[in-house]
């Protein structure tokens, strides 16, 4: 437990203990500041909003973005039950009913979804019993059904843009620089995503092929630079980045074709494991042996986590589009979003 977590947690047990009578106790009192970007003061000591703000970034926005996310999910339940009163349609029936004939009626699970879903999620098909099997005929119907709320809102709406006035948060921006990392796209590239992952994660192999993706949608309008942030819990992470490093030495696609393949095969990541891919992707085994074996490239993984802790990386997979902070391994259209907004700038 690191310092700050562990002050937390102290004044957080104090305060569920209740009160006391003892006069250590901290007092606050809140006021408005006297002075321009103070956000505490204890005699001459005083906190500035801008060391508040430092490090904290992503979950200040993620805080917003959930009140954003209450907001405007509310206000599209309200236009949808509006809508739908609306339509002469709906007379004498409840809005569930109106839902299930009107917008749901085509909604279907097939056994050919059921099983892709099962394969894609590598679920063991000796645990596939009937309750198990029944959750996922229901989550994929929860999915279809949202989407037949959007087709069938788009078609209310006419095509035409709904009109949103409830403010959205901006994504936290940083000074992100590609230095030496492994780059796909153009240089000149008007969009840049800076990336920091983990070959050992699997969420990080989700925004992987969230990345091929992209590069498969937007081609050299955007340029992919590849930045290395093992965890230290994924054991076999860190020689795996070092061995990404080894083949970049040797040629750039080559780099590409060893991320490709080491996010498909996770399990396959040991010494022995990576030296005989590299052999089967054409890279020059001697050097690349001698490459791994020396750890060449250990101080460029180091540089690159220490990158990644100073602009704020807690997780892994995180990127950086054109600066702009994305968490997670969101769906494309997340970040399709933002590249649409810094092409038309």
């Amino acid at each position: 437990m690191n310092f700050l977590k562990m002050f937390l947690f102290i004044f957080s047990i104090a305060y569920l203990t209740g009160c006391s009578e003892a006069t250590s106790t901290p007092q606050y009192k809140y006021k408005e500041a006297t002075e321009d970007g103070v956000a505490l003061k204890s005699g001459k000591i005083t906190v500035s909003n801008e060391e508040v703000m430092k490090g904290i970034e992503s979950e200040l926005f993620e805080a917003q973005m959930k009140v954003f996310d209450i907001k405007f999910n509310k206000a599209k339940q309200v236009l949808i039950e509006k809508l739908i009163a609306a339509d002469p349609k709906s007379k004498s029936m409840t809005r569930d009913q109106y839902f299930e004939k009107f917008i749901a009626s085509k909604v279907k699970v097939t056994d050919k979804e059921i099983n892709e879903f099962i394969e894609e999620r590598k679920i063991p098909k000796d645990r596939v019993e009937g309750n198990v099997k029944a959750k996922i005929v229901q989550f994929l119907k929860m999915q279809k059904k949202e989407e037949a709320v959007k087709d069938w809102l788009g078609e209310k709406t006419d095509g035409k843009p709904i009109e949103v006035f409830i403010k959205k948060p901006n994504r936290p921006t940083f000074d992100v620089k590609v230095g030496d990392a492994p780059t796909y796209g153009s240089p000149s590239a008007k969009v840049t995503i800076v990336e920091f992952s983990d070959f050992q994660c699997p969420y990080c192999a989700q925004g992987a092929k969230v990345i091929t993706q992209l590069k498969k949608k937007y081609g050299n309008k955007i340029q992919v630079a590849f930045k290395q942030y093992p965890l230290p819990f994924h054991s076999q992470a860190k020689m795996a980045a070092v061995a990404s490093m080894c083949v970049h030495e040797q040629n750039k696609s080559l780099f590409w074709k060893m991320h490709d393949e080491m996010f498909a095969n996770q399990d396959k990541l040991s010494i022995k494991e990576l030296k005989a891919l590299a052999e089967k992707l054409g890279a020059d085994t001697k050097k690349f042996n001698k490459c791994l074996d020396d750890k060449k490239y250990l101080a460029h993984v180091e540089k690159d986590i220490q990158e990644g802790k100073d602009i704020g990386v807690k997780s892994t997979p995180t990127f950086y589009i054109n600066g702009q902070l994305v968490a997670g391994a969101l769906p494309v259209e997340s970040f399709s979003e933002i590249i649409d907004e810094e092409l038309a700038k």
